[in-house]
């Protein structure tokens, strides 16, 4: 019974060795956020806009974090059966048997290997985040300068478990814009890389083909024109826009969606012909409507008891 517990505490104080800094480390900076907010507020009273790419930013931040997370789980346990390892020979002046060093390191490769898997699947990912983060924010960028032209943009608007990239409320209209961050291949064929063809049902792109993206800009079109008029009482048309930022949009044929390269959404949306016209008195009112769903932003440093 005395071993039993001398080997406890062994391995107590080499984890404790091993583990005990990164522990201290975490609470001292719980203890300054806690403090900091209880001496300092926020002076920001009210909830922020939603910005272009807001969801995918949250996203990466999360995946981010499983990516540490992950990172910390794949180098714990080796740490923590070396720390076994070490106690159990301290304490009975060898290692064990042969058999049961196997069976841990076949443990340790089966685990490790899975969390590598799981690092490099979340490496794609955020590499594909980071590229539509990119996209929406060129996308953004070019629709925000409508302002100076009488337009209301609004970006990441939240929907029914999905959002709409960016939402544009003019003179000219409403209009739902899509945007896709596509890579270019590497084959050395000029503009030929950096071309896609709309035929007015589907995106041709060098290597590639689909229809998807024009179907889900022609249904987050359809709901955003159903939600506005339900939610504004009085019917409200929607045209749906994809832009592609970077690539060159040579469309040979019409459709219900306008397949658009960054540089020609502004042109594009101030002199649209298949738009419906609003008013300042219909713009007053899709716009309050839409800032009220897309002003959920809290802002970061507000305390836990200032959000609720």
């Amino acid at each position: 019974m005395e071993m039993f517990a001398s080997q406890i505490a062994a391995v107590v104080l080499v984890l404790t060795v091993v583990f005990g800094p990164a522990l201290i480390g975490v609470w001292l900076l719980v203890q300054r956020k806690r403090r900091a907010r209880e001496e300092r507020r926020s002076p920001l009273v009210k909830n922020l806009l939603r910005t272009p790419g807001h969801g995918l930013r949250e996203q990466l931040e999360e995946d981010r974090l499983d990516i540490a997370f992950d990172l910390a789980a794949t180098m714990l346990l080796p740490a923590v059966m070396l720390s076994l390892l070490f106690a159990t020979a301290i304490l009975t002046g060898k290692l064990p048997s042969d058999a049961v060093l196997a069976i841990i390191s076949v443990g340790v490769v089966v685990v490790s290997s899975y969390q590598v898997r799981l690092l490099l699947r979340r490496s794609a990912l955020i590499d594909q985040l980071r590229l539509g983060l990119d996209a929406e924010l060129a996308v953004g960028q070019e629709l925000d300068q409508l302002m100076r032209q009488g337009a209301i943009t609004f970006h990441d608007m939240p929907a029914d478990k999905f959002n709409i990239d960016h939402v544009v409320i003019a003179p000219q209209g409403v209009f739902a814009v899509e945007t896709k961050g596509y890579r270019k291949p590497i084959r050395n064929a000029g503009s030929g890389d950096a071309t896609v063809v709309f035929d007015g049902k589907a995106l041709q792109f060098p290597d590639w083909a689909s229809d998807k993206p024009i179907a889900q800009a022609q249904r987050q079109a359809r709901w955003l024109g159903e939600w506005l008029s339900s939610a504004s009482g009085e019917r409200t048309e929607v045209t749906p826009v994809l832009a592609l930022p970077g690539w060159f949009v040579e469309r040979k044929g019409r459709g219900a969606v306008m397949v658009l390269s960054g540089p020609d959404l502004q042109k594009y949306l101030l002199k649209a012909r298949n738009a419906h016209p609003l008013s300042a008195e219909q713009m007053a009112r899709l716009v309050h409507q839409v800032e009220q769903r897309c002003r959920n932003v809290k802002p970061t440093y507000r305390p836990d008891s200032e959000q609720a």
